[in-house]
């Protein structure tokens, strides 16, 4: 089906420009601000999206497989620019950055696994809250060989918040994406 542009809706113009670009403009705003409650907000949020949010949404939507791999890539990268900043910091980088990249690549790899692409909402929430509370297993348990973080009951708080609540958030995201995608119907043409 070809669409024309004078088929647009007013809600086409404002989920496609306006929204994002309230959000970007959000995003740098909170970046440039550094009051220090407003950074002491950045890092989890950081977290939140980067390692937890994004690889459940695609282990969710897609399979176990694309959500451990953008896991590991996600993660990578924040483990880069976490041990950039702590070394910065501290003059030496820690293990529990490798707590969080393999977290990701769990929370990716659980979400698809018990997700399934379902549309049913309880059965992503299982996926995804598992998925968080296991992630969040790792991470804990790789701060306790942390010489610098290290890991008390307000930590493992700080552990486990970020990475259930998105458990319990990413599957209506997702599920929002799996019932208005569409149709993946493949049709082979004969010759």
């Amino acid at each position: 089906m070809v669409h024309s542009w004078r088929e647009g809706k007013v809600a086409d113009i404002v989920f496609g420009i306006v929204v994002p670009t309230l959000v970007a403009i959000l995003i740098v705003g909170v970046s440039m601000l550094s009051t220090p409650s407003l950074v002491g907000l950045k890092y989890p949020l950081l977290e939140a999206i980067v390692i937890v949010g994004v690889p459940m949404l695609i282990g969710l939507i897609w399979n176990q497989w694309a959500g451990g791999a953008s896991g590991f890539l996600l993660g990578s990268l924040y483990a880069l620019f976490y041990s950039d900043q702590l070394y910065a910091a501290q003059g030496s980088a820690d293990i529990s950055l490798l707590g969080n990249l393999v977290s990701a690549m769990l929370i990716g790899y659980i979400a698809g696994a018990l997700g399934k692409r379902s549309t049913n909402v309880h059965r992503l929430m299982f996926a995804g809250v598992t998925a968080g509370v296991m992630g969040s297993v790792l991470v804990v348990l790789v701060s306790q060989f942390s010489p610098i973080i290290g890991t008390s009951a307000s930590g493992t708080l700080l552990i486990f918040l970020p990475r259930v609540l998105a458990g319990f958030i990413v599957p209506f995201i997702a599920r929002a994406f799996l019932k208005h995608a569409p149709s993946q119907k493949i049709t082979v043409l004969a010759t």
